[in-house]
Order: C-alpha cells, then sequence, then structure tokens
C-alpha cells in the first residue's frame, strides 16, 4: 500500500511539474487521474448530482488557472482536497444568494431542500443528508475523516487547523448528528 501511494504521488508530481511547464497533455492526464475524486467530494458536500457536476467543472476550470500557483509543498491531493471543498462552499452560497434574491422578489427558488422532499429511503442517505446540515467546520470535518476516510492528521492539513480541532468538529458533530437523526429514529 505504500509503495502504491509513494507510486502516485511520484505520478502526480510528474504531472503537475508538466502541466505547471505548460503541457496540456499532462493537465488533462492529471483531471482525467483526479475527476472521480473531484467529483465523490462535490457530491459528498452538495448531496445532488448536478450541483455535484458544477462543482466538478468549476473544480477543472479552477485547477487550470491555479496549477502554476501549486509550489509542492504539500501533497497534490491534499491542495486538490481544499480546491474543490472551495469551490463546493463557494457553489453553496451562490445558491443561497439566488434563493435570497428570488425570496425578495416574492419568486420560489428551487434548493437542493425543495427538490428533495421526500424522506431518503437508505439510512446512509439520510445520514449523509443530516451531515450536510451542520455547521460548515463540523460537516467538512466528517465528510473528510468518514466520507474520504482521512485522519485526523491529514483532515487538520486540508482544513488548515489542528488535529485537536478537527476532532472537536467530530465530536461535537457526533452530538449535533444525534440530535438532528432522533426524531427519525422515534418515528
Amino acid at each position: 500500500m505504500m509503495a502504491m501511494t509513494a507510486r502516485a504521488e511520484a505520478i502526480d508530481d510528474d504531472l503537475v511539474a508538466r502541466a505547471r511547464a505548460g503541457d496540456r497533455e499532462a493537465f488533462a492526464a492529471l483531471v482525467e487521474r483526479h475527476y472521480d475524486f473531484i467529483f465523490r467530494v462535490a457530491w459528498r458536500w452538495c448531496g445532488r448530482r448536478a450541483d455535484a457536476e458544477d462543482v466538478a467543472q468549476e473544480v477543472c476550470v479552477r485547477l487550470g488557472r491555479a496549477i502554476a500557483g501549486f509550489r509542492g509543498e504539500g501533497r497534490f491531493t491534499t491542495w486538490l482536497y481544499q480546491l474543490t471543498l472551495n469551490a463546493a462552499r463557494d457553489h453553496g452560497r451562490r445558491i443561497a444568494r439566488e434563493a435570497t434574491r428570488m425570496a425578495a422578489y416574492g419568486v420560489q427558488a428551487l434548493s437542493a431542500a425543495a427538490v428533495v422532499q421526500h424522506e431518503p429511503d437508505d439510512p446512509a442517505d439520510a445520514l449523509w443528508e443530516a451531515v450536510r446540515q451542520l455547521p460548515p467546520k463540523q460537516c467538512e470535518a466528517v465528510l473528510l475523516v468518514y466520507g474520504e476516510g482521512l485522519s485526523h492528521d491529514a483532515a487538520s492539513d486540508v482544513m488548515g487547523c489542528a488535529e485537536a480541532t478537527v476532532s472537536w468538529h467530530i465530536h461535537e458533530a457526533r452530538k449535533r448528528l444525534k440530535a438532528l437523526l432522533r426524531p427519525a429514529r422515534e418515528e
């Protein structure tokens, strides 16, 4: 497993170096290599396929603009997590602004909550829906640790905070999730 990770990082390092130098084929290979990862992170954050596709597309555009700024001080995938989470947050804020603007004009906006009126059939879907209702930092910590399988240390690198802070966010998220999911279990 360790050799596989080191090899994957070496491939990423090579592709990033070539993409930074303007090699379009290397950039395309980098995007192809990580697109499923980008989409998966976006879907976990957004909860809707269409939104995840929009976020993934935005990440690819941002990656094209920002690749020259990647200095290799950390792992490429950590940087890509940050890029994807920032795009997902921006997308969420854009949807919220649009809903507010529409409400100001008396127009019913279609939000993710309005589109999904039914209770999720799968308990896992219900759990992820509840996770997306958490405060942003708690949501992010849960998505990184449980959704992506990162250690608290690796999640702290992505979130730009101490490992203990990630642990605290997870602890607080568990308490909130119990409260959010309690009504569903009592029915």
